[in-house]
């Protein structure tokens, strides 16, 4: 799975973001990165919150263990999920193949 990168305590996943969208969620994967649909625009930081807020919920970790390291202005996002990076991966790789 090309669109994650283990760390030592977490994982990096690269996101494709389509903002405005009618409702929150991922939709598969388009060019090595996971695609998200946000309902938020893309305006005054409204979708990077609304990004954390979903894989907080998706994941149930505190919003805290969530960060967008790069992309902050952009559709284009890495994003960093604290946690065990075996447990993290097999999450999303059943959430792909389902």
């Amino acid at each position: 799975m090309t669109f994650i990168t283990n760390r030592s305590d977490s994982i990096d996943i690269q996101l494709s973001i389509l903002p405005r969208s009618s409702e929150n969620k991922i939709v598969g994967l388009m060019d090595d990165r996971l695609k998200l649909k946000l309902k938020a625009p893309p305006v005054d930081g409204a979708a990077n919150k609304m990004c954390i807020q979903f894989f907080s919920k998706l994941l149930k970790v505190p919003k805290s263990h969530i960060e967008i390291v790069s992309g902050q202005t952009s559709r284009k996002k890495k994003i960093r999920i604290m946690g065990k990076p075996e447990k993290l991966k097999l999450f999303f790789q059943k959430l792909i193949s389902s």
